[in-house]
């Protein structure tokens, strides 16, 4: 008998996950369905490589777009103004701390950069201590964007959720 683990019973966790500047469709519609699938709130930081309106991201989403919960912000500077006081995890290959060694809380904002160019280095400077990274051999660059989100969303929920 194949067993379950459903997350609906757990509607206390407010994860965050935040996508700078994507650039494939594909990617965040996959991610989107992730925070459907979580109860993350999708935050989304312009200007995209896409429209909303985009069929790919559409239907890489599939039909979980009503009950996605997201906020569109101008700049990164936007998101900031709008969220202050928040813990956030920068998450960039140029960090030296992995993403399994920080303790995550529910209501965490964890931030992504762009598939092309990652994320802004002058905040990467600013907060370097809240950089984390996943490991990974020298020989690709990073891993794909959806896959990186699901890889820290779900050591998270781990964290949260089986202490």
């Amino acid at each position: 008998m194949q067993r379950t683990f459903i997350l609906d019973k757990f509607e206390n966790i407010s994860l965050n996950v935040v996508l700078y500047c994507p650039d494939i469709p594909q990617n965040t519609g996959n991610i989107a369905r992730l925070c459907v699938g979580v109860g993350a709130k999708l935050h989304l930081i312009k200007p995209f490589g896409f429209t909303l309106s985009d069929k790919k991201l559409k239907r890489a989403g599939l039909d979980y777009w009503d009950n996605l919960d997201f906020a569109i912000y101008d700049s990164l500077e936007d998101f900031f103004d709008k969220n202050q006081g928040i813990n956030f995890y920068i998450a960039t290959t140029k960090a030296k701390v992995s993403y399994y060694e920080v303790k995550y809380t529910q209501s965490d904002y964890l931030i992504f950069g762009s598939e092309t160019s990652g994320f802004a280095p002058e905040y990467i400077d600013k907060y370097f201590d809240k950089c984390i990274n996943i490991p990974m051999r020298s020989t690709i660059r990073s891993l794909n964007l959806a896959n990186s989100v699901s890889i820290i969303v779900y050591e998270a929920l781990r964290q949260i959720l089986f202490k």
